[in-house]
């Protein structure tokens, strides 16, 4: 921006009606800066059935098991379906896309002086998106006319439940389970999060995370090996 400050818009739109939900003016991608947003927007527009991004921080995080972030374990949590493109791929999310493009064009080029102006800048092209510019393949509506709020209700975490499993642990800060006095490498991403765990062999256990089977540990070696990630990029339609 005109102070030299990176601006990091967090844009969310409805996939169905085009229309733009949010587009937040943030001083990075950090995950915390993130939850806020999408809290409130659930808040607001209730819960969708599932979410689309790329591959990218705050959605992922490379280094992590299946590549989940803590913002996409809350969003399972909350009963959210996680959809990844395929890095490389935006067309996989061509809708958003295009808005992005429309977005740079008039929003922020040139880029305002600081935040303030930068996101009254962004709060007008909401106004005029949503409810000035008809669009073709809505036969020519305005996003605003098509639009349905989600009717889940945001109302906070459900509890976990396991009954099908000998145990359900809470994992530690570190990213740890820990079961009698051993010590088994999880994931931080899940850290305060409780995952179901059951002995499918001697001293050989089974980690689930709500109906998610995550991987096998064994207490000798005491790491975790992954099964087949469940929330990996799809081949996913425009």
């Amino acid at each position: 921006m005109g102070n030299r400050q990176y601006c990091y818009p967090l844009t969310v739109t409805d996939h169905a009606s085009r229309f733009l939900l949010t587009c937040e003016a943030l001083s990075s991608t950090r995950e915390d800066y993130a939850f806020t947003v999408f809290e409130r927007l659930f808040q607001e527009r209730g819960l969708p059935a599932n979410i689309r991004s790329d591959n990218g921080v705050p959605f992922a995080s490379a280094h992590a098991l299946f590549s989940l972030s803590k913002l996409a374990v809350w969003w399972l949590r909350l009963g959210i379906g996680i959809e990844r493109i395929k890095p490389g791929h935006p067309q996989q999310n061509g809708r958003h896309e295009r808005m992005h493009l429309t977005l740079k064009k008039e929003a922020t080029k040139p880029a305002a002086a600081n935040f303030l102006q930068q996101q009254a800048r962004f709060d007008q092209f909401i106004e005029i998106f949503n409810h000035q510019r008809p669009h073709q393949a809505l036969d020519m509506k305005y996003p605003a006319e098509v639009y349905q709020p989600s009717p889940r209700p945001y109302t906070g975490l459900p509890d976990l439940d396991y009954p099908f499993h000998d145990k359900t642990i809470v994992v530690t800060r570190c990213g740890r389970i820990c079961l009698g006095n051993k010590k088994i490498n999880f994931s931080q991403v899940f850290a305060g999060q409780a995952v179901g765990i059951k002995e499918v062999h001697d001293d050989i256990w089974l980690v689930s995370f709500m109906q998610y089977d995550l991987g096998y540990f064994d207490l000798e070696t005491r790491v975790l090996e992954p099964l087949e990630n469940p929330f990996g990029p799809k081949v996913l339609p425009m």
